[in-house]
Protein backbone atom coordinates (compact mmCIF):
# COMPACT_ATOMS: atom_id res chain seq x y z
CA UNK A 1 0.00 0.00 0.00
CA UNK A 2 0.82 3.75 -0.34
CA UNK A 3 0.52 7.04 1.47
CA UNK A 4 -0.17 9.16 -1.76
CA UNK A 5 0.10 8.59 -5.55
CA UNK A 6 3.40 7.74 -6.84
CA UNK A 7 4.83 7.10 -3.36
CA UNK A 8 5.72 3.60 -1.94
CA UNK A 9 5.89 2.32 1.65
CA UNK A 10 9.00 -0.38 2.50
CA UNK A 11 7.50 -2.87 5.04
CA UNK A 12 9.38 -4.24 7.75
CA UNK A 13 10.68 -7.12 5.68
CA UNK A 14 11.22 -10.88 7.22
CA UNK A 15 14.23 -10.68 9.34
CA UNK A 16 14.72 -14.11 10.00
CA UNK A 17 12.83 -17.54 10.78
CA UNK A 18 10.20 -17.44 13.73
CA UNK A 19 11.13 -13.64 14.07
CA UNK A 20 7.31 -11.25 13.96
CA UNK A 21 8.50 -8.06 15.13
CA UNK A 22 11.59 -5.80 15.50
CA UNK A 23 12.54 -2.73 17.81
CA UNK A 24 13.28 0.53 16.31
CA UNK A 25 16.63 1.39 18.01
CA UNK A 26 17.95 4.34 15.74
CA UNK A 27 16.50 6.29 12.09
CA UNK A 28 19.34 6.40 10.17
CA UNK A 29 17.54 8.81 7.89
CA UNK A 30 15.44 11.67 8.34
CA UNK A 31 11.98 12.95 6.57
CA UNK A 32 13.35 14.81 3.68
CA UNK A 33 16.46 12.89 2.71
CA UNK A 34 17.35 11.29 0.10
CA UNK A 35 17.80 7.51 -0.11
CA UNK A 36 19.55 5.53 -2.65
CA UNK A 37 18.86 1.69 -2.87
CA UNK A 38 19.73 -0.20 -0.26
CA UNK A 39 20.76 2.46 1.76
CA UNK A 40 20.83 1.50 5.16
CA UNK A 41 17.71 3.68 6.67
CA UNK A 42 17.00 2.24 9.96
CA UNK A 43 18.79 -0.13 13.05
CA UNK A 44 16.83 -2.68 14.81
CA UNK A 45 16.76 -5.03 17.40
CA UNK A 46 15.17 -7.87 16.90
CA UNK A 47 14.69 -10.98 19.10
CA UNK A 48 17.92 -12.40 17.79
CA UNK A 49 20.03 -9.56 16.88
CA UNK A 50 20.43 -5.89 16.20
CA UNK A 51 20.83 -5.48 12.44
CA UNK A 52 20.74 -2.52 9.93
CA UNK A 53 17.97 -2.30 7.67
CA UNK A 54 18.44 -1.42 3.33
CA UNK A 55 15.79 0.47 1.85
CA UNK A 56 14.92 -1.19 -1.61
CA UNK A 57 13.45 2.23 -3.11
CA UNK A 58 15.51 5.25 -4.14
CA UNK A 59 13.86 8.67 -3.57
CA UNK A 60 12.99 11.17 -0.75
CA UNK A 61 11.98 10.38 2.64
CA UNK A 62 8.36 11.23 3.33
CA UNK A 63 7.36 9.58 6.50
CA UNK A 64 9.12 7.61 9.03
CA UNK A 65 6.46 4.92 10.69
CA UNK A 66 7.21 4.14 14.10
CA UNK A 67 9.81 5.93 16.77
CA UNK A 68 12.98 4.68 18.52
CA UNK A 69 11.87 2.23 21.20
CA UNK A 70 8.68 1.46 19.37
CA UNK A 71 8.04 -2.07 18.21
CA UNK A 72 7.34 -2.86 14.61
CA UNK A 73 5.57 -6.03 13.06
CA UNK A 74 7.02 -7.44 10.20
CA UNK A 75 4.84 -6.55 6.78
CA UNK A 76 3.68 -3.12 8.54
CA UNK A 77 4.80 0.43 6.96
CA UNK A 78 8.39 1.19 8.05
CA UNK A 79 9.34 4.29 5.90
CA UNK A 80 6.93 5.75 2.90
CA UNK A 81 9.80 7.10 0.13
CA UNK A 82 8.37 9.92 -2.69
CA UNK A 83 9.99 9.96 -5.93
CA UNK A 84 12.63 12.61 -6.02
CA UNK A 85 10.70 14.37 -9.18
CA UNK A 86 7.18 14.27 -7.53
CA UNK A 87 7.85 14.41 -3.54
CA UNK A 88 5.55 16.14 -1.29
CA UNK A 89 6.99 18.83 0.92
CA UNK A 90 7.58 17.13 4.40
CA UNK A 91 7.59 20.67 5.84
CA UNK A 92 4.06 21.41 4.25
CA UNK A 93 2.79 17.98 5.51
CA UNK A 94 3.98 18.83 9.49
CA UNK A 95 2.17 22.13 9.27
CA UNK A 96 -0.99 20.65 7.94
CA UNK A 97 -0.95 18.10 10.36
CA UNK A 98 0.12 20.55 13.39
CA UNK A 99 -2.73 22.91 12.24
CA UNK A 100 -5.24 20.10 12.42
CA UNK A 101 -3.82 19.29 15.60
CA UNK A 102 -3.49 15.48 15.14
CA UNK A 103 -0.15 15.31 16.95
CA UNK A 104 1.70 13.36 14.49
CA UNK A 105 4.14 15.34 13.75
CA UNK A 106 7.41 14.27 11.45
CA UNK A 107 10.30 13.60 13.27
CA UNK A 108 13.46 15.79 11.68
CA UNK A 109 16.96 16.80 12.42
CA UNK A 110 17.68 19.42 9.90
CA UNK A 111 18.55 17.73 6.95
CA UNK A 112 18.79 21.16 4.67
CA UNK A 113 16.12 20.22 2.69
CA UNK A 114 13.87 22.72 3.13
CA UNK A 115 12.52 26.07 4.22
CA UNK A 116 12.40 28.05 7.30
CA UNK A 117 9.48 27.49 8.62
CA UNK A 118 8.15 25.95 12.29
CA UNK A 119 11.30 24.36 14.01
CA UNK A 120 10.36 20.81 14.39
CA UNK A 121 10.26 19.46 17.96
CA UNK A 122 13.19 17.31 18.38
CA UNK A 123 12.95 14.65 21.11
CA UNK A 124 15.09 15.22 24.25
CA UNK A 125 15.51 13.11 26.94
CA UNK A 126 14.49 14.23 30.34
CA UNK A 127 17.31 15.72 32.74
CA UNK A 128 17.12 14.25 35.83
CA UNK A 129 15.88 17.68 38.26
CA UNK A 130 17.55 18.74 41.48
CA UNK A 131 15.60 17.54 44.34
CA UNK A 132 12.05 19.81 44.47
CA UNK A 133 12.84 21.50 41.35
CA UNK A 134 9.16 21.80 39.38
CA UNK A 135 9.31 20.00 36.24
CA UNK A 136 9.52 22.57 32.98
CA UNK A 137 6.22 23.60 31.43
CA UNK A 138 7.89 22.22 28.03
CA UNK A 139 8.01 18.88 29.42
CA UNK A 140 4.44 18.89 29.68
CA UNK A 141 2.80 20.20 26.45
CA UNK A 142 4.89 19.71 23.25
CA UNK A 143 6.54 16.04 22.62
CA UNK A 144 7.88 14.69 19.11
CA UNK A 145 6.38 11.76 17.50
CA UNK A 146 6.40 9.69 13.98
CA UNK A 147 3.54 8.95 11.67
CA UNK A 148 0.77 6.80 13.33
CA UNK A 149 3.02 7.16 16.74
CA UNK A 150 1.73 10.48 18.53
CA UNK A 151 2.95 10.74 22.26
CA UNK A 152 0.23 11.63 24.75
CA UNK A 153 0.90 15.31 26.37
CA UNK A 154 2.99 15.06 28.84
CA UNK A 155 5.31 11.68 27.94
CA UNK A 156 8.84 12.34 29.34
CA UNK A 157 10.12 9.89 27.06
CA UNK A 158 10.81 12.58 23.99
CA UNK A 159 10.19 15.59 25.90
CA UNK A 160 12.41 17.85 27.59
CA UNK A 161 12.78 21.18 29.56
CA UNK A 162 13.28 24.23 27.59
CA UNK A 163 16.54 25.67 27.34
CA UNK A 164 17.39 28.23 29.84
CA UNK A 165 16.30 31.67 29.03
CA UNK A 166 14.03 30.89 25.81
CA UNK A 167 11.12 33.59 25.61
CA UNK A 168 9.54 31.65 22.96
CA UNK A 169 6.17 29.74 24.02
CA UNK A 170 6.29 26.51 24.07
CA UNK A 171 5.42 25.09 20.62
CA UNK A 172 6.74 27.99 18.90
CA UNK A 173 9.72 29.06 17.30
CA UNK A 174 11.04 32.02 15.69
CA UNK A 175 12.14 31.77 12.13
CA UNK A 176 15.49 30.74 11.29
CA UNK A 177 15.75 30.18 15.03
CA UNK A 178 18.09 26.96 14.35
CA UNK A 179 21.21 28.69 14.27
CA UNK A 180 20.57 29.70 18.09
CA UNK A 181 19.27 26.47 19.43
CA UNK A 182 21.21 25.43 22.39
CA UNK A 183 20.98 21.95 21.29
CA UNK A 184 22.69 22.42 18.26
CA UNK A 185 25.15 25.15 19.61
CA UNK A 186 26.29 22.94 22.14
CA UNK A 187 25.51 25.53 24.97
CA UNK A 188 25.33 25.20 28.63
CA UNK A 189 21.27 24.39 28.78
CA UNK A 190 20.89 22.18 25.52
CA UNK A 191 18.96 19.11 26.31
CA UNK A 192 20.85 15.79 24.87
CA UNK A 193 19.49 14.64 22.17
CA UNK A 194 18.75 10.22 22.46
CA UNK A 195 16.38 8.62 20.47
CA UNK A 196 17.87 5.17 20.87
CA UNK A 197 16.47 3.33 24.23
CA UNK A 198 19.37 1.36 24.35
CA UNK A 199 21.80 4.92 25.06
CA UNK A 200 19.39 5.98 27.11
CA UNK A 201 19.30 2.47 28.97
CA UNK A 202 23.58 2.17 28.93
CA UNK A 203 23.33 5.82 30.09
CA UNK A 204 21.30 5.06 33.22
CA UNK A 205 23.17 1.76 33.95
CA UNK A 206 26.81 3.92 34.06
CA UNK A 207 25.53 6.95 35.39
CA UNK A 208 26.48 9.10 32.58
CA UNK A 209 25.16 12.54 32.16
CA UNK A 210 23.84 12.26 28.87
CA UNK A 211 24.03 16.62 28.55
CA UNK A 212 27.85 15.98 28.86
CA UNK A 213 28.05 14.21 25.79
CA UNK A 214 28.29 15.81 22.32
CA UNK A 215 27.00 13.82 19.79
CA UNK A 216 27.76 12.72 16.09
CA UNK A 217 24.87 11.75 15.04
CA UNK A 218 22.45 13.55 12.43
CA UNK A 219 21.78 17.20 14.40
CA UNK A 220 23.72 16.44 17.56
CA UNK A 221 22.35 13.08 18.22
CA UNK A 222 23.76 11.18 21.32
CA UNK A 223 24.73 8.01 19.85
CA UNK A 224 26.02 4.59 21.07
CA UNK A 225 29.60 4.77 19.86
CA UNK A 226 29.45 8.81 21.92
CA UNK A 227 28.32 6.92 24.63
CA UNK A 228 30.82 4.12 24.65
CA UNK A 229 33.87 6.70 24.30
CA UNK A 230 32.45 8.36 27.34
CA UNK A 231 32.22 4.70 29.17
CA UNK A 232 35.93 4.10 28.45
CA UNK A 233 36.98 7.31 29.46
CA UNK A 234 38.08 8.33 33.30
CA UNK A 235 35.08 8.31 35.17
CA UNK A 236 34.24 11.84 36.20
CA UNK A 237 33.80 12.42 40.71
CA UNK A 238 29.74 12.46 40.18
CA UNK A 239 27.50 11.82 37.58
CA UNK A 240 23.74 13.17 36.67
CA UNK A 241 21.80 10.03 36.65
CA UNK A 242 19.03 10.09 33.41
CA UNK A 243 15.79 8.43 34.05
CA UNK A 244 14.12 8.21 30.29
CA UNK A 245 10.97 6.15 30.98
CA UNK A 246 10.46 8.40 34.66
CA UNK A 247 8.36 11.87 35.21
CA UNK A 248 11.18 14.95 35.33
CA UNK A 249 9.42 15.92 38.42
CA UNK A 250 10.57 12.47 40.03
CA UNK A 251 13.67 12.82 38.73
CA UNK A 252 16.87 13.40 41.15
CA UNK A 253 20.52 12.99 41.80
CA UNK A 254 20.81 9.43 42.41
CA UNK A 255 23.08 8.75 45.07
CA UNK A 256 25.66 5.44 45.16
CA UNK A 257 23.95 2.46 46.94
CA UNK A 258 20.33 4.41 47.61
CA UNK A 259 18.69 3.51 44.36
CA UNK A 260 17.41 0.10 43.07
CA UNK A 261 18.41 -0.94 39.61
CA UNK A 262 15.84 -0.83 37.22
CA UNK A 263 16.35 -2.71 33.57
CA UNK A 264 13.75 -2.90 31.23
CA UNK A 265 12.79 -6.60 30.10
CA UNK A 266 12.86 -5.73 26.22
CA UNK A 267 14.82 -6.86 22.83
CA UNK A 268 17.05 -9.87 23.34
CA UNK A 269 16.89 -9.92 26.93
CA UNK A 270 13.03 -10.06 27.10
CA UNK A 271 13.12 -12.69 24.17
CA UNK A 272 15.72 -15.01 26.49
CA UNK A 273 13.04 -14.78 29.23
CA UNK A 274 10.37 -15.67 27.04
CA UNK A 275 12.28 -18.40 25.58
CA UNK A 276 13.42 -20.06 28.71
CA UNK A 277 10.39 -19.31 30.70
CA UNK A 278 8.73 -20.98 27.80
CA UNK A 279 11.16 -23.80 27.76
CA UNK A 280 10.50 -24.82 31.26
CA UNK A 281 6.49 -24.29 30.89
CA UNK A 282 6.50 -27.03 28.14
CA UNK A 283 9.36 -29.63 28.10
CA UNK A 284 9.80 -31.75 30.76
CA UNK A 285 13.84 -31.88 30.95
CA UNK A 286 15.61 -34.17 32.72
CA UNK A 287 19.54 -33.64 33.37
CA UNK A 288 22.42 -36.67 33.90
CA UNK A 289 25.78 -36.08 34.02
CA UNK A 290 29.11 -38.21 34.45
CA UNK A 291 32.58 -37.30 35.63
CA UNK A 292 35.08 -38.02 32.44
CA UNK A 293 39.20 -38.35 31.87
CA UNK A 294 39.88 -35.39 28.97
CA UNK A 295 43.69 -36.41 29.21
CA UNK A 296 43.85 -38.30 25.85
CA UNK A 297 41.15 -35.83 24.21
CA UNK A 298 44.07 -32.80 25.23
CA UNK A 299 47.12 -34.77 23.82
CA UNK A 300 45.08 -35.45 21.12
CA UNK A 301 44.02 -31.78 20.11
CA UNK A 302 47.84 -31.27 20.75
CA UNK A 303 49.10 -33.51 18.45
CA UNK A 304 46.51 -32.32 15.46
CA UNK A 305 48.10 -28.68 16.11
CA UNK A 306 51.48 -29.72 16.47
CA UNK A 307 51.12 -31.31 12.75
CA UNK A 308 49.37 -28.78 10.99
CA UNK A 309 49.17 -25.23 13.47
CA UNK A 310 48.27 -22.96 10.42
CA UNK A 311 44.86 -24.62 11.38
CA UNK A 312 44.57 -25.08 14.78
CA UNK A 313 41.55 -26.77 16.27
CA UNK A 314 40.36 -26.22 19.15
CA UNK A 315 38.84 -28.56 22.03
CA UNK A 316 34.94 -27.14 21.02
CA UNK A 317 35.71 -28.30 17.54
CA UNK A 318 36.78 -32.11 18.93
CA UNK A 319 33.63 -31.84 20.98
CA UNK A 320 31.19 -30.92 18.67
CA UNK A 321 33.21 -33.24 16.14
CA UNK A 322 32.27 -36.28 19.18
CA UNK A 323 28.56 -35.07 19.68
CA UNK A 324 27.99 -35.54 16.28
CA UNK A 325 29.19 -38.88 16.08
CA UNK A 326 26.53 -39.50 18.81
CA UNK A 327 23.61 -38.09 17.57
CA UNK A 328 24.38 -40.24 14.25
CA UNK A 329 24.00 -42.98 16.69
CA UNK A 330 20.91 -41.48 18.73
CA UNK A 331 19.62 -39.94 16.10
CA UNK A 332 15.91 -39.60 18.81
CA UNK A 333 17.91 -36.17 20.35
CA UNK A 334 18.40 -34.60 16.95
CA UNK A 335 14.28 -33.99 16.97
CA UNK A 336 11.96 -31.61 18.66
CA UNK A 337 7.82 -32.06 19.59
CA UNK A 338 5.44 -30.62 17.77
CA UNK A 339 3.15 -30.07 20.31
CA UNK A 340 -0.41 -28.85 17.85
CA UNK A 341 0.59 -31.68 15.57
CA UNK A 342 0.67 -34.02 18.35
CA UNK A 343 4.56 -35.91 16.94
CA UNK A 344 8.18 -35.76 17.38
CA UNK A 345 10.07 -34.41 14.61
CA UNK A 346 13.62 -36.30 14.20
CA UNK A 347 15.70 -33.92 12.19
CA UNK A 348 17.63 -35.18 8.44
CA UNK A 349 20.58 -32.81 9.24
CA UNK A 350 22.58 -31.64 12.32
CA UNK A 351 22.00 -27.71 13.01
CA UNK A 352 24.68 -27.66 16.17
CA UNK A 353 24.03 -24.70 18.05
CA UNK A 354 26.93 -22.93 20.16
CA UNK A 355 25.86 -21.32 23.18
CA UNK A 356 28.08 -17.75 23.28
CA UNK A 357 27.75 -15.28 26.12
CA UNK A 358 27.80 -11.54 24.07
CA UNK A 359 27.65 -8.22 26.06
CA UNK A 360 23.67 -8.50 25.02
CA UNK A 361 23.12 -11.57 27.03
CA UNK A 362 23.14 -15.17 25.83
CA UNK A 363 22.97 -15.99 21.92
CA UNK A 364 22.92 -19.67 20.37
CA UNK A 365 24.63 -19.09 16.60
CA UNK A 366 23.85 -21.94 14.26
CA UNK A 367 26.20 -24.56 12.23
CA UNK A 368 23.99 -25.67 9.68
CA UNK A 369 24.28 -29.27 8.03
CA UNK A 370 27.42 -29.43 10.72
CA UNK A 371 27.70 -33.22 9.90
CA UNK A 372 28.92 -31.97 6.40
CA UNK A 373 32.00 -30.58 8.16
CA UNK A 374 35.26 -32.26 8.33
CA UNK A 375 37.05 -31.54 11.99
CA UNK A 376 38.84 -28.90 10.68
CA UNK A 377 36.24 -27.06 8.95
CA UNK A 378 34.26 -27.19 12.18
CA UNK A 379 37.25 -25.45 13.77
CA UNK A 380 37.06 -22.31 11.65
CA UNK A 381 33.50 -22.18 11.48
CA UNK A 382 33.19 -22.33 15.24
CA UNK A 383 35.76 -19.59 15.38
CA UNK A 384 34.27 -17.40 12.87
CA UNK A 385 30.46 -17.92 14.45
CA UNK A 386 31.41 -17.06 17.77
CA UNK A 387 33.46 -13.96 16.68
CA UNK A 388 30.66 -12.34 15.07
CA UNK A 389 28.13 -13.64 16.74
CA UNK A 390 30.14 -11.42 20.18
CA UNK A 391 31.03 -8.61 17.63
CA UNK A 392 26.62 -8.36 17.03
CA UNK A 393 27.01 -9.28 13.16
CA UNK A 394 25.45 -12.33 12.39
CA UNK A 395 22.20 -11.76 10.59
CA UNK A 396 18.78 -13.30 12.35
CA UNK A 397 18.58 -16.37 10.19
CA UNK A 398 22.30 -17.56 11.69
CA UNK A 399 20.52 -17.45 15.34
CA UNK A 400 17.50 -19.68 14.29
CA UNK A 401 16.75 -22.85 13.33
CA UNK A 402 19.08 -25.10 15.46
CA UNK A 403 18.44 -29.14 16.97
CA UNK A 404 20.94 -29.53 19.49
CA UNK A 405 23.15 -27.47 21.57
CA UNK A 406 26.50 -27.56 22.73
CA UNK A 407 27.28 -25.32 25.88
CA UNK A 408 31.00 -24.52 26.90
CA UNK A 409 29.69 -23.13 30.88
CA UNK A 410 33.16 -23.98 31.94
CA UNK A 411 34.44 -21.04 30.32
CA UNK A 412 32.98 -19.51 33.24
CA UNK A 413 35.30 -21.58 35.74
CA UNK A 414 32.26 -24.00 36.62
CA UNK A 415 32.35 -27.96 37.30
CA UNK A 416 28.77 -28.73 36.53
CA UNK A 417 24.91 -27.06 35.46
CA UNK A 418 21.82 -27.81 34.93
CA UNK A 419 20.94 -25.64 31.87
CA UNK A 420 17.48 -25.19 30.25
CA UNK A 421 17.08 -26.48 26.53
CA UNK A 422 16.75 -23.95 24.43
CA UNK A 423 13.00 -24.19 23.04
CA UNK A 424 12.33 -26.15 20.61
CA UNK A 425 15.11 -28.61 21.08
CA UNK A 426 15.06 -31.93 22.74
CA UNK A 427 18.79 -31.99 24.44
CA UNK A 428 21.86 -29.70 25.45
CA UNK A 429 25.58 -31.24 26.06
CA UNK A 430 27.17 -29.50 28.46
CA UNK A 431 30.81 -29.06 29.49
CA UNK A 432 32.88 -27.95 32.57
CA UNK A 433 36.26 -26.70 33.44
CA UNK A 434 38.95 -28.89 32.22
CA UNK A 435 41.22 -29.05 35.82
CA UNK A 436 43.94 -31.55 37.46
CA UNK A 437 42.71 -34.07 39.42
CA UNK A 438 43.06 -37.49 41.24
CA UNK A 439 41.91 -40.67 39.03
CA UNK A 440 42.35 -43.89 39.29
CA UNK A 441 44.29 -45.44 35.89
CA UNK A 442 44.79 -49.26 35.69
CA UNK A 443 44.23 -49.42 39.71
CA UNK A 444 46.86 -46.79 40.45
CA UNK A 445 45.84 -43.24 41.69
CA UNK A 446 47.43 -40.18 39.03
CA UNK A 447 46.43 -37.19 38.22
CA UNK A 448 44.52 -36.50 35.25
CA UNK A 449 42.48 -33.58 33.14
CA UNK A 450 39.06 -34.04 34.57
CA UNK A 451 35.70 -32.36 33.36
CA UNK A 452 31.87 -33.14 33.67
CA UNK A 453 29.77 -33.19 30.79
CA UNK A 454 26.00 -32.76 31.33
CA UNK A 455 22.62 -33.87 28.97
CA UNK A 456 20.07 -32.20 29.41
CA UNK A 457 16.86 -33.44 27.10
CA UNK A 458 13.27 -33.42 26.91
CA UNK A 459 11.94 -36.69 28.47
CA UNK A 460 9.04 -36.51 25.61
CA UNK A 461 11.09 -37.71 22.70
CA UNK A 462 13.41 -40.24 24.44
CA UNK A 463 13.86 -42.53 28.11
CA UNK A 464 17.11 -42.67 30.05
CA UNK A 465 18.24 -45.63 27.76
CA UNK A 466 18.84 -43.40 24.50
CA UNK A 467 20.24 -40.35 27.05
CA UNK A 468 22.20 -42.20 28.78
CA UNK A 469 23.62 -44.22 25.78
CA UNK A 470 24.24 -41.12 23.98
CA UNK A 471 26.36 -39.67 27.44
CA UNK A 472 28.37 -42.20 27.61
CA UNK A 473 28.70 -42.57 24.28
CA UNK A 474 30.29 -38.45 24.50
CA UNK A 475 32.18 -39.71 27.84
CA UNK A 476 34.25 -42.71 25.75
CA UNK A 477 35.16 -40.70 22.93
CA UNK A 478 36.23 -38.11 25.25
CA UNK A 479 38.86 -40.10 27.06
CA UNK A 480 39.28 -42.09 24.17
CA UNK A 481 39.52 -40.19 20.66
CA UNK A 482 39.90 -43.04 18.99
CA UNK A 483 37.03 -44.45 19.06
CA UNK A 484 35.81 -42.04 16.76
CA UNK A 485 38.05 -43.27 13.70
CA UNK A 486 35.44 -45.87 14.01
CA UNK A 487 32.51 -44.13 12.96
CA UNK A 488 33.96 -41.80 10.65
Amino acid sequence: MSTAVGTRDFLLPDLGEGLSEAEIVEWRVAVGDVVTVDQSVVEVETAKAVVDVPCPYAGRVVALHGAAGEVRPVGQPLITIAPLDDAPDPHATYREEERAGSGNVLIGYGTGHGGTGRRRRRPRLALAAEPGTPASADSASGAAAVTGSPVPAGSPTLAGPAPAGSSAPSGTAASGDRMGDPARTGGPSAAPLVISPIVRRLAKEHGIDLASLRGTGPGGVIRRADLDAAVAAPAPAARLAAVPDAPAAHAELAPAGDCDAVIPLTGIRKVIADKLSRSRREIPEVTIWVDVDATGLLETRAAINAATPETPVSILALLARICLSGLRRYPQLNAHVDTEGQRIVQSAGVHLGIAAQTDRGLVVPVLRDAQRLTTRELAAALAETTAAARAGTLPPARLTGGTFTLNNYGVFGVDGSTPIINHPEAALLGVGRIVDKPWVVDGQLVVRKVTQISLTFDHRVCDGGVAGGFLRHVADCVEQPALLVANV
